[in-house]
């Protein structure tokens, strides 16, 4: 039988890895390889396995947004004067230009995209939407919600 790590399928050990890495992305190889019951050696190539193969896309430190004067969470709707392809695209590569901006997401329903930013205040969003968010290319309308409490922020997946 052919060892999983090596033919491209995930097998206990590969998704054990990945829950760890997701729960703490500071573990070193070697408390890895223990908790997982592996050698170091062996740890490390599976891990690096699964970075090449795209499992695991990075590691980050999730910052707290208040302690650096982004405490407030806001929802942007926006919906597009055209829905074709040029459209999206236009938008699509002038958003990813505006580094305020977290996540975007082409969705289905009322709006045609849902943006995720994090501001200091309502006074710091306005001058965002007022200069740059209703000026993105295609904008015809925008609907703004602002976050009262994060119940789940940044939920581990599961799998």
């Amino acid at each position: 039988m052919k060892d999983p790590s090596t033919t491209g399928r995930l097998d206990r050990t590969d998704l054990k890895i990945l829950k760890l890495l997701q729960e703490d992305g500071r573990l070193t190889n070697a408390e890895l390889a223990q908790r997982t019951n592996t050698s170091p050696a062996t740890c490390h190539r599976r891990t690096q396995r699964l970075f090449a193969e795209g499992y695991i896309r990075g590691v980050r430190a999730m910052i707290a947004p208040e302690k650096v004067e982004r405490g407030s969470l806001v929802l942007v709707g926006v919906v597009l004067d055209r829905s074709t392809p040029e459209s999206f695209s236009e938008f699509e590569a002038a958003v990813r230009k505006l580094a305020f901006v977290l996540d975007c997401h082409l969705v289905a329903g009322d709006f045609d995209y849902m943006l995720k930013i994090r501001v200091r205040d309502m006074a710091d969003f306005n001058r965002l939407h007022g200069d740059k968010l209703i000026a993105l290319p295609g904008t015809r309308q925008t609907r703004t919600f602002f976050v009262m409490k994060e119940v789940i922020d940044n939920a581990l997946l599961e799998f």
